[in-house]
């Protein structure tokens, strides 16, 4: 075993003996935080967002935590740089109980969260955009330890979700456009989300939440909270999470369950020592991939066959031309066997937080991560795309017909394709902060090194008459073979140093740069040609994204008693990303070939953001406006050329810069007690800066909208809370979103309206003196997609086409259709 492989595994089985709290980005307590007020905004698609359990407190009726908890607030961190977004526990307890704490993030203005679930818990569907940013591009952390990259094919890290349990989430710190150079990350080019996780409770006690919904969804969540254990002030708490729906349509299920523990050790009055585990298993059957196309022409019910009457001899028939459907066009993709993913993570760090003197605080966190990931599909394409068998036995005498064998395994047109990636990764973080006169100053440094292997296999599956499908969560079969493979190594330093000053006690002024250093090098670890069709892929090859000195400056203004202006202006590199052969935009994830004719034109992604804003907080009014302008560079684009859906041909191209303008305008009124009435309106024009060509072939995309984001948003929301009652309506508005590069194919519009209710039980002893022990209760009622809207929710998973006028390219995911929840939560 390598030493890399022994510190990390090391420090995986410290954390798990010792849970706990990681480096905290911001400080613990959102006492670093001036809280300036509530500004609550219009939900985007998602009442079905779930209540994070509450730790151990004092029963408060719906109407207080309305009155109380903030739901969404505007924060400044004095200490740290300007002005940030809070989304606090008031607003996460809202959601459905196991619900993507992104989703509530998705009522701020300006944001889009989409999944084809309704949890937002289907990592192969999420998709988050921040102000014209996509979730490739904001940086996201655990308590200020890096996930990486939050996308499906993370190749860095892990998504949110795998991360931590929703119901242990304190808030979210979010900061838009500019970002913050303090970040632990690499791809932050617009902003940056930080998970701040929940102290264990200085009182013994503990949760039991359960939900039940459509499609026999199950969540179940359990937590132990210790309190303190002795008088230095030790505590803990450790959970466990489960989580299982049937998917909406078709067969199989969606299925997670998850480990989270957090130790905290207090040293002396203002430090102390924590720590944070978790483990988790993710075993999700994915959704068909779809087409506008068949949404318009044949309805949204469409899927895979895994889990429905019949559905292997049927998955067969299609491979062969069999029974093929003569409405459907390109009929063999329109439903194969299966897709599914399968994920298993460690992740811990362990963090010092020291107050040294009176003005100043140095902290440093040790991580590691481990993960492994099985992803499949059952590729019907192994005898070439146009194979048929007029008769077939449905036995492994059909194998004489496939004079086109691609994978050369048992001579069946199907066989399950599979990716197997792992990650390795361990890093430190360590900054100080020292406070002198008007000062705040900050400085730090992030260093980490990642291993990730991204090899694809093909393994043999039956003859329909000779067996059925083995199990795609079980042991793969023998009989396999590597189809390609390619391994990254991947050292990554950042440091960063920040001046907030402040010449008088309402004005910030803050100033500060990060530098970057990222090698990234790439080997080839198998190339079966007959399947990619090239005879090398990338590798003996290396990519450095290097920056010296990437700027942020930025400005706050508290003027009169209820007005605040706002400024940033930063600049922000993303490195190159990875992933495993033609399956995201990333350089050296395609042919030797394809990357030896780009590599000269190659650039690291960059963006200038320009934003300035105003607000008003009254307890009768809350407004705001907030202006942007991004200029991109180098923007990286994968370009689909031909293959298949499971297959694709691409090249990654460097297809010059994007323009950006937005503007966001919110207000909220409260005008009597209880009630809450919110809407906000986006509008961002964000265009490509120069044609591009593909295959020889110049397309005319200066000028146009850039695929997948809407150029005007709206949401509005209603909520009243009276006595132990409270009850919301939500409803957003996602304007026309271009689904090629050229844009002649537009997705329509769409509303998508939720509601919810609440009801505070207070302490269940009131009713009945033997339940005494049952501390606060809370029972709620859920519905999403009121109006039951057929509509594209993820967009983009397989790439966009430089031109598609018909929308027949299979790269959307729908979403879900009207779903119910239920739940009830009891503190003890």
């Amino acid at each position: 075993m390598s030493t890399k492989s022994i510190v990390m595994r090391g420090l995986l089985i410290t954390t798990a003996l010792f849970p706990a709290s990681a480096w905290a980005a911001t400080k613990e307590a959102a006492h670093t935080h001036k809280r300036l007020g509530t500004v609550s905004h219009p939900a985007t698609a998602t009442p079905t967002t779930k209540p994070a359990l509450a730790v151990k407190h004092k029963p408060r009726s719906s109407a207080s935590l309305q009155a109380k908890g903030e739901e969404l607030s505007v924060s400044t961190r004095r200490r740290v740089r300007g002005t940030e977004v809070v989304v606090g526990r008031a607003l996460l307890e809202k959601q459905v109980p196991g619900t993507n704490p992104l989703k509530a993030l998705a009522q701020m203005p300006g944001v889009a969260f989409q999944s084809d679930d309704p949890q937002g818990v289907d990592t192969y569907s999420v998709n988050l955009y921040m102000h014209g940013f996509s979730q490739s591009e904001i940086g996201m952390t655990l308590d200020g330890m890096p996930l990486g990259e939050p996308v499906y094919r993370n190749y860095n890290g892990l998504n949110p979700v795998a991360a931590i349990s929703s119901e242990n989430v304190e808030r979210l710190d979010v900061t838009q456009s500019a970002g913050a150079e303090s970040v632990a990350s690499t791809n932050n080019l617009g902003g940056s989300i930080n998970y701040v996780s929940r102290t264990p409770s200085a009182k013994r006690g503990g949760t039991l939440l359960q939900t039940f919904g459509s499609n026999n969804m199950w969540h179940t969540f359990a937590r132990f909270d210790s309190g303190e254990l002795n008088s230095s002030g030790t505590k803990f708490f450790t959970s466990y999470m489960r989580n299982e729906t049937d998917k909406w349509k078709g067969g199989s299920d969606q299925f997670m369950q998850q480990v989270n523990a957090k130790l905290v050790q207090p040293i002396g009055q203002q430090s102390k020592f924590s720590a944070f585990f978790d483990w988790d298993n993710l075993q999700q059957t994915n959704y068909q991939d779809y087409s506008p196309y068949w949404l318009k022409h044949n309805g949204p019910m469409i899927d895979n066959f895994i889990g429905t009457k019949n559905g292997w001899r049927n998955a067969y028939n299609y491979a062969i031309g069999k029974n093929l459907p003569s409405n459907i066009y390109d009929a063999r993709d329109s439903s194969y066997y299966d897709s599914t993913s399968m994920e298993y993570d460690l992740f811990g760090g362990m963090s010092s937080d020291l107050v040294l003197a009176d003005k100043l605080h140095w902290k440093t966190t040790v991580y590691g991560h481990d993960q492994t990931v099985r992803g499949t599909y059952t590729n019907p394409y192994g005898c070439g795309s146009n194979y048929n068998i007029a008769d077939p036995t449905y036995t492994s005498s059909d194998a004489q017909y496939c004079t086109n064998d691609r994978v050369s395994l048992n001579g069946n047109p199907m066989f399950e394709q599979t990716k197997r990636p792992k990650i390795h990764r361990y890093g430190i973080l360590s900054s100080v902060e020292y406070n002198i006169a008007h000062n705040d100053l900050s400085a730090g440094v992030w260093y980490e090194n990642n291993k990730y292997i991204s090899n694809q296999y093909a393994y043999a599956v039956p003859f329909p008459n000779e067996g059925s499908m083995w199990d795609q969560y079980g042991t793969p079969p023998t009989q396999g073979r590597m189809l390609w493979g390619q391994t990254y190594n991947t050292n990554t330093f950042t440091a960063f140093f920040s001046d907030t000053y402040h010449p008088v006690s309402n004005v910030a002024l803050h100033f500060g740069f990060k530098s970057m250093l990222n090698t990234s090098r790439v080997q080839e670890n198998g190339n079966w040609e007959p399947y990619t069709g090239v005879s090398a892929i990338t590798g003996g090859e290396s990519l450095t994204t290097a920056y010296a000195f990437l700027p942020h400056i930025s400005g706050d203004w508290h003027f009169l008693k209820h007005h605040e202006l706002f400024f940033d202006v930063s600049e922000n590199a993303h490195a190159y990303s990875e992933s495993g052969y033609n399956l995201t935009a990333s350089a050296m994830a395609v042919s030797q070939a394809a990357y030896d004719s780009v590599k000269s034109t190659l650039r690291p992604e960059t963006a200038w953001n320009y934003a300035v804003g105003y607000r008003y907080m009254d307890h009768l009014l809350q407004g705001s406006v907030y202006l942007y302008h991004t200029d991109f560079h180098n923007r990286l684009q994968q370009i689909v050329t031909g293959g298949t859906l499971s297959n694709l041909l691409a090249t990654v191209q460097n297809v010059g810069g994007v323009t950006m303008n937005g503007v966001d305008a919110g207000v909220t009124l409260t005008p009597v007690t209880g009630l809450a009435i919110s809407g906000s309106i986006s509008y961002n024009h964000a265009t490509y800066n120069n044609n591009m060509t593909s295959q020889g072939t110049l397309y005319h995309t200066a000028g146009k909208q850039v695929v997948d984001y809407p150029q005007l948003m709206y949401k509005l929301r209603a909520s009243y809370a009276w006595r132990k009652a409270e009850v919301f309506v939500d409803s957003s508005f996602m304007g026309q979103r271009n689904y090629s590069y050229t844009g002649d194919y537009k997705l329509p519009s769409y509303w998508l309206t939720n509601a919810g209710l609440r009801y505070d039980l207070g302490n269940i002893g009131q009713y009945h003196k033997g339940l005494d022990f049952m501390k606060h209760a809370v029972v709620s009622f859920n519905v999403y997609n009121i109006a039951n809207v057929k509509y594209a929710a993820t967009v983009g998973q397989n790439g966009f086409l430089m031109s598609d006028p018909q929308g027949q390219n299979q790269s959307i995911l729908l979403g879900a259709p009207r779903q119910f929840f239920g739940s009830i939560q009891i503190d003890f």
